[in-house]
């Protein structure tokens, strides 16, 4: 059997990763294409929430950031950042600080992170309010916390969905 690829894959067809800035979601496929006179393979992602498909470069999937889900185990944690009041609203007064800090934090791809900015941002939406940008990065963090919750739970987005707002009530 041939193989078409780096000997360096991390991931399989089937395999459940997370796509930092993106979410989570299922290998379906692996694919060769070539762009710009160079081939490379790709890895053809199926994102848990909503109707997108990306494809990455394996080659990249290191610089990437491309992981596991998270298991059963740390779930718990993850809900336990998330209902957490310590550092409820940061104590930077600086949007644009602010935004850049929570960035790097989503770039990470450690869901704890992401959990982190995703509560941060809910506790501030509610005692202040949220900049035009602080709003869209609040749907963007949900959306990737979501689309890995879904898959590690079982559970359908909108079952989900109720779990991470009942943490604020």
């Amino acid at each position: 059997m041939k193989i078409l690829w780096d000997v360096s894959v991390l991931f399989s067809i089937g395999d459940k990763i997370v796509y930092p800035m993106h979410g989570a979601g299922t290998i379906e496929a692996i694919e060769e294409k070539e762009f710009l006179g160079n081939r490379k393979h790709y890895y053809v992602m199926n994102l848990s929430v909503g109707e997108m498909k990306v494809m990455i470069p394996m080659d990249r999937a290191n610089r990437l950031g491309l992981r596991q889900i998270i298991g059963q185990e740390e779930l718990a944690e993850v809900y336990r950042v998330i209902k957490g009041n310590d550092g409820a609203c940061s104590s930077q007064n600086n949007w644009n600080r602010r935004y850049m800090v929570n960035m790097e934090k989503i770039k990470s791809g450690n869901i704890l992170e992401v959990a982190e900015v995703y509560r941060t941002l809910k506790f501030r939406e509610m005692e202040k309010g949220l900049s035009t940008g602080e709003k869209k990065m609040l749907e963007s963090v949900k959306r990737i916390l979501l689309s890995e919750l879904v898959l590690v739970q079982g559970e359908e987005e909108e079952e989900i969905n109720e779990k991470l707002e009942a943490a604020f009530k």
